[in-house]
């Protein structure tokens, strides 16, 4: 399927426009079927889009108390640690919003009910993961409404790395990882076919750092040495990109959509 590239002027108009698109996706869902989903993401840019969603008037369309809220990837810190990114997505968007706090999934924490153990932890938010999904879904996990994703400089998404175990992971729907070359070294992640059982996948990236991995996951690399090659929706992939992040792909690749 072929992705939609969407270019911003900088990192403060992408956030309020990845945000104005998420509250149209999501009360489109709502409407057709009385709830949505979305996996959230973490990073400079994932929560200034939940902050930017925070200040929206528009925000009250959506029906936060019908809205299941999941994570792609955790590190694996204790409860309310300041770099998790449950933490933060907390203090930038959920915590001003009346969301039920029965829909809302974070994953496990260090000190949680499976203490230091991140497979341990990984098993129980499968199988949280798992009980959420509907016949229709046709999986282990619910067909996430928007599955939000950033990217690293070295192509990787959630937490799945370049060559690292985590990404030929095909069963599983939920992996710990250790060795994390960009620390915390443990942490959580869905794996790549619960990504791409998403039925939009949005890529969220900002920042003359990531061109590089931008460009070559547009450029048909493969998804061992760049992850985000690896990931798409089920009906439509988008990548939401800052003028930076952009920097290094041919024009007739990218439509300008901030000017």
């Amino acid at each position: 399927m072929t992705a939609t590239v969407l270019v911003h002027r900088d990192p403060p108009t992408l956030a309020a426009a990845v945000a104005a698109r998420l509250v149209t996706r999501l009360v489109d869902a709502q409407a057709a079927t009385g709830r949505a989903s979305v996996v959230l993401t973490g990073g400079s840019v994932g929560i200034a889009t939940l902050a930017a969603l925070a200040d929206m008037p528009a925000r009250d369309a959506i029906d936060w108390r019908n809205l299941d809220i999941w994570w792609g990837d955790e590190r694996f810190l204790p409860l309310g640690h300041a770099d998790r990114n449950e933490t933060q997505a907390r203090e930038a968007l959920l915590d001003k919003v009346g969301v039920d706090p029965a829909r809302v999934h974070p994953m496990p924490a260090s000190d949680g009910p499976d203490g230091d153990d991140p497979e341990a932890a990984a098993e129980r938010y499968a199988a949280e993961l798992q009980a959420a999904a509907r016949p229709e879904d046709h999986g282990i996990a619910p067909s996430f409404d928007v599955c939000l994703l950033g990217v690293g400089p070295d192509g990787h998404i959630a937490s799945l790395f370049p060559e690292k175990p985590a990404l030929y992971e095909e069963v599983r729907s939920v992996v710990g990882v250790r060795g994390s070359p960009k620390p915390p070294p443990t942490r959580i992640s869905l794996t790549m076919p619960t990504i791409r059982g998403a039925k939009e996948v949005w890529f969220v990236v900002a920042g003359e750092d990531k061109a590089s991995a931008v460009h070559l996951a547009l450029s048909g690399a493969g998804p061992i040495q760049i992850p985000a090659a690896g990931a798409s929706g089920r009906s439509r992939t988008l990548w939401l990109l800052d003028r930076a992040a952009a920097s290094k792909l041919p024009p007739a690749l990218a439509r300008l959509a901030s000017p």
